[in-house]
């Protein structure tokens, strides 16, 4: 194995094991929350519990395609002390500047379909209440800081929430 090769696996192992430890963080948080449920007295269809598997799949699908970009042409992972080397604004950065947090409200929102917990569909506001502000407050800045113009191009071209329907 060459010194190149073994430096990506590392990258790839660093990345795998910081995207675990913040999706079981998540998910301890969704567990303890769960225990709300009956002071909110708000029933959450069953019949939305499809719907609830499609989310979590697809954004499941769409943070995993993120770490992917990250770990092989950023040179990083999605670990803010440990961000990608290279600027990325390809595969789902092309459509939206924050997919991998839209694909992990999308399987926030999908748990709390899937188990009936508004408990967690409130989790899940707020976890975008909370990526809202580490991305107005120290994400962007940081990225100006680091990547400068071609940030700031790739800012004005692509919007940070809501998808474009033909990429940039």
């Amino acid at each position: 194995m060459t010194q190149a090769n073994l430096k990506q696996a590392f990258v790839a192992l660093r990345g795998g094991i910081f995207s675990s430890a913040f999706v079981l963080l998540w998910l301890w948080v969704a567990l303890i929350v769960r225990r709300f449920d009956p002071a909110l007295n708000v029933t959450i269809p069953r019949w939305l519990w499809p719907l609830g598997l499609v989310l979590a799949v697809l954004g499941g699908l769409l943070a995993a395609s993120c770490i992917t970009v990250f770990i092989t042409r950023g040179r990083g992972t999605p670990a803010p002390f440990d961000p990608p080397r290279t600027f990325v604004a390809t595969g789902p950065y092309r459509y939206v500047r924050n997919p991998m947090y839209l694909g992990a409200i999308g399987v926030l929102l999908g748990a709390a379909l899937m188990a009936g917990s508004a408990s967690i569909a409130l989790l899940t506001i707020g976890f975008w209440g909370l990526m809202e502000c580490f991305v107005l407050f120290h994400e962007e800045p940081a990225l100006e800081e680091r990547f400068g113009e071609t940030y700031l191009e790739y800012k004005s071209q692509v919007r940070r929430w809501v998808p474009r329907l033909h990429p940039a």
